[in-house]
């Protein structure tokens, strides 16, 4: 009769109660803020597809500042926070992309305004 190794069931269960009770886990605000803050990064994919005439260039732009600011915070708190970083990482990249689109909107609708003035 073969014997069944439980070693692996027990380490994993051991890792899962280990990071459940991490400084990080899941009883901490180290992790359930991060888990909130993913809520930015999916109304910024939304975003992305609207067009750029709905885009709120300042708030687009706070909103990039904002998720930089977190991640240095998040690399330098301690414990250090790599949820936190990775969400504020992919908001200030979809922040960041949807400011690019909103720029060069807003410069072409200057140029839009400028010359149509000059017509006048």
């Amino acid at each position: 009769r073969a014997r069944v190794s439980h070693r692996p069931t027990i380490a994993m269960s051991s890792a899962l109660i280990r990071f459940i009770n991490s400084p990080t886990g899941p009883k901490t605000t180290h992790f359930w803020g991060p888990v909130a803050n993913w809520g930015f990064v999916v109304a910024g994919l939304e975003q992305a597809t609207k067009p750029e005439h709905m885009i709120s260039g300042p708030m687009t732009g706070a909103l990039t500042v904002y998720s930089a600011l977190f991640m240095r915070f998040a690399w330098r708190v301690q414990p250090r926070n790599y949820i936190l970083l990775a969400c504020h990482t992919a908001n200030g990249t979809v922040q960041g992309y949807n400011f690019a689109r909103w720029f060069q909107w807003s410069r072409t609708q200057d140029t839009v305004t400028a010359l149509s003035e000059s017509a006048k």
